[in-house]
């Protein structure tokens, strides 16, 4: 596939972090960097799994009781 040259800037723990991936896959650092940007550009974008992951997550959260409730 046809590439194209691109910049980016990095922060140094971005950096360093990728370069160890690198190092341990034995890959350049730009193929982790596109290995990066494809699961990033395919991921599942539907809200509904971090809706479930997160159901539940502050049980102090106070809900009104149903008996006071008007249901005129």
């Amino acid at each position: 596939m046809p590439s194209t040259r691109t910049q980016v800037y990095l922060s140094e723990q971005q950096r360093g972090l990728i370069d160890e991936i690198a190092r341990i896959e034995g890959v350049s650092l730009a193929e982790v960097i596109r290995r990066a940007l494809d699961l990033y550009l395919h991921a599942e974008r539907d809200p509904a799994p971090a809706l479930a992951a997160t159901f539940g997550a502050d049980p102090d959260a106070d809900a009104p009781n149903r008996n006071g409730w008007d249901r005129a």
